[in-house]
């Protein structure tokens, strides 16, 4: 962790791509304040008609339908981890630092992402060996990712990097279409978490008889399409080395470039194997990178290239502590602070009251983080 003031801060900026910080800021954002919001207010609101078609991109689809908006906010997650890793590899690189200390910090930072994923969501915290999960969450997704990709820009060439990429994707892809097929209870990467993490699997329960209950409406999968969650990372890297690399009046026109010729192969695929976000298939996996490298283009475009930043600065308060903002927002509970101080609004807000109590809640957690942006204090997992 740094804590240095304004003037680290200053330091930061000449060392960071901004564009990252914003972008991980805006997906966090939504994840973490608008979103919840929203969903409260829509409910205070129920003849808004608009709101019924934001409330649908707010929302992970379905099995059979198409990709919404929401269904982008984790794999963009993922992607900007990835975007970071040719920066913070870079002294190891280029000898500046010995390339142990680099192996150090990828298995520290794994085990903490794993740990703290755990916390999040595989109930690591509630100490009950009956209802712990062991592998169920974003931040968990990201330790692999992190783990595949930062061991490969250490090691390999880039063009070894984009054949690792693409190898990732074709093993996926074989057992999920000749040992399976691609149905909710059928396919490949469902039986694979059954097989590996039994009990241990999110949504599993401890049944009447004694046995353990699979939730059938639970087709999250983990083990199995780790392999895609590592590819996504990559792309990411991908990206971050095109803005390390290249001259930035070009760089956002190869993402771009990039960006679009994800999004062909991943609808030209999608016929065969479908663009799907719960098991995380190839064609989903291109299509979700190709939007990813899109929305970084833009944000480079504007911030990196052009210098605007006005109005924008903000969403550093979320994408320059991630980690913190995740795990704080989905761990900590703020709603009982905001309803003990201001209950007597209950009366006066009627059905926006819950709306203002969760409001109340996400803009602590954003004091927190300007806070810690304005004091120059930034954790590094």
């Amino acid at each position: 962790m740094a804590n240095n003031s304004s003037s680290s801060v200053a330091q930061l900026k000449a060392g960071r791509l901004e564009s990252l910080d914003m972008l991980r800021g805006f997906d966090l954002f939504m994840l973490l304040m608008f979103q919840p919001v929203f969903w409260k207010l829509s409910g205070a609101l129920p003849d808004w008609a608009w709101l019924d078609w934001v409330g649908y991109q707010l929302s992970h689809e379905a099995w059979d339908a198409s990709f919404r908006l929401w269904d982008m906010v984790m794999p963009l997650f993922l992607f900007m981890s990835g975007a970071s890793i040719p920066f913070a590899m870079n002294k190891y690189l280029t000898g500046e630092r010995p390339r142990r200390e680099a192996y150090l910090r990828i298995a520290k930072r794994v085990i903490l992402l794993y740990v703290l994923g755990g916390v999040v969501q595989g109930n690591f915290l509630g100490l009950d060996p009956n209802r712990i999960y062991l592998y169920s969450n974003t931040l968990q997704t990201i330790a692999v990712g992190y783990l595949v990709t930062s061991l490969l820009v250490l090691n390999c060439s880039l063009k070894w990097q984009v054949v690792a990429a693409v190898a990732l994707l074709v093993i996926y892809w074989i057992p999920m279409t000749f040992c399976g097929d691609f149905t909710p209870d059928g396919n490949f990467a469902e039986k694979v978490d059954e097989l590996i993490l039994g009990r241990f699997r999110d949504g599993t329960r401890l049944g009447e008889n004694g046995e353990w209950v699979f939730n059938p409406n639970y087709h999250y999968t983990w083990i199995w399409s780790s392999l895609n969650f590592s590819v996504t990372v990559l792309l990411g890297s991908f990206a971050g080395q095109i803005t390390r690399r290249v001259e930035r009046a070009k760089a956002w026109k190869m993402l771009a470039t990039v960006g679009i010729g994800l999004l062909i192969w991943g609808k030209l695929w999608d016929p065969q194997m479908p663009i799907n976000k719960l098991i995380w298939s190839s064609s989903m996996t291109l299509w979700a990178g190709g939007w990813s490298f899109l929305a970084l283009a833009v944000m480079f475009y504007w911030v990196d290239y052009k210098g605007h930043t006005k109005g924008l600065e903000w969403l550093k308060y979320y994408g320059m502590n991630s980690i913190v903002a995740y795990v704080v927002a989905q761990v900590v509970n703020f709603r009982g602070v905001v309803e003990s101080i201001s209950y007597g609004l209950r009366a006066y807000l009627g059905d926006f009251y819950s709306a203002w109590i969760t409001f109340g809640s996400c803009l602590i957690v954003f004091i927190i983080l300007r806070y810690m942006y304005k004091r120059g204090i930034f954790l590094r997992v």
